[in-house]
């Protein structure tokens, strides 16, 4: 009998479980995969810690994203069959060894990518995708500021957005996460545990401020992220790692140079099948072009789930995280 990790009750990393389950058979529409790896991502401890409602409510099994081989197909299902490669990015569901899954949902795995490098960039890659040409479309000569960069979408994020042309302004915690981001596309680099980063990005920009904030860590960088920004300038929140921003009054926007605030998530930006398709022929093009690089930087057996978690929520991560079952 297959293995999962459990989620019965809200708490710690020890509230994650070893179980035994029933893997099922596909119903129409769905595929059923034999998985090789397992993506880590932040969202996988809000869901522990109940910051979002686990679809479906308790017992849960969180995972969002992760790779394998189909080897059962429900009725309807034209476009895969037992055998192919692929990868997913759902709201959970993934740390297991054997997973049903809507085939909506699920892409052919090019096989010049192996399981572990799309395991651990396709939630990533897709939500940096959207990130960087939906939520604010950089373009040559824009300068962002990128938090959390030497994370796993921060690594994947100073890449890309490079790539594309801008000036990338990256901050992170130690002196060893700012050189491994400095070879990732970062012009600049701030450790906020040395530095106010409001003072610093003001002085590299001449006191102009940046276009847009991409900001997944909340509670510690705010306001400050918003002090950063040019007239008009974008702050994008895509997670709270610190915790949860405080409320704040609408005229502090206007206030601050009539700014522009939006809180995005991948699962509403590619929740159509086109989306999803197009998002990630970009996301593969860009690896396939060498202008993003992964780097696997940990691995956990998907048994030691809890092991991952307390890395994870330490900031003692590098780069992205796979769980193998």
């Amino acid at each position: 009998m297959p293995h999962a990790i459990q989620i019965a009750e809200i708490g710690g990393p020890e509230v994650l479980k070893w179980v035994d389950v029933e893997a099922g058979t596909p119903g129409p529409g769905q595929i059923r995969i034999k998985q090789k790896a397992i993506g880590l991502n932040f969202i996988d401890v809000y869901f522990r810690k109940g910051v979002y409602p686990p679809p479906g409510g308790f017992p849960f099994v969180p995972g969002g994203e992760g790779a394998g081989v189909v080897d059962a197909v429900g009725d309807g299902v034209k476009d895969f069959k037992a055998g192919v490669r692929v990868v997913y990015q759902v709201a959970g569901g993934g740390y297991a060894e054997t997973r049903l899954l809507d085939a909506a949902r699920a892409i052919l795995l090019p096989p010049e990518i192996d399981f572990k490098t799309a395991a651990a960039v396709f939630l990533k890659g897709l939500t940096v995708g959207c990130l960087l040409r939906r939520t604010f479309r950089v373009e040559p000569g824009h300068t962002i500021l990128f938090h959390a960069a030497a994370g796993g979408v921060g690594t994947l994020a100073t890449q890309w957005a490079s790539a594309l042309g801008a000036t990338v302004i990256g901050t992170v915690g130690s002196d060893e996460k700012a050189k491994a981001v400095a070879k990732n596309g970062c012009t600049h680099v701030i450790n906020y545990r040395k530095e106010d980063f409001v003072a610093r990005v003001k002085e590299i920009t001449g006191g102009k401020g940046v276009d847009v904030v991409y900001d997944s860590v909340g509670k510690d960088t705010f306001p400050g992220s918003l002090d950063c920004l040019k007239p008009m300038g974008l702050w994008a929140v895509f997670g709270q790692s610190s915790g949860m921003p405080p409320e704040f009054p609408i005229n502090l926007l206007q206030q601050k140079g009539s700014l522009f605030a939006t809180r995005m998530t991948v699962l509403t930006y590619l929740a159509k099948r086109p989306d999803l398709e197009a998002a990630a022929h970009d996301l593969f093009d860009v690896i396939r072009a060498g202008k993003v690089k992964v780097e696997i930087g940990q691995e956990f057996p998907l048994s030691k789930a809890a092991e991952a978690h307390k890395a994870l929520e330490s900031r003692k991560t590098m780069g992205a995280t796979v769980l193998i079952p």
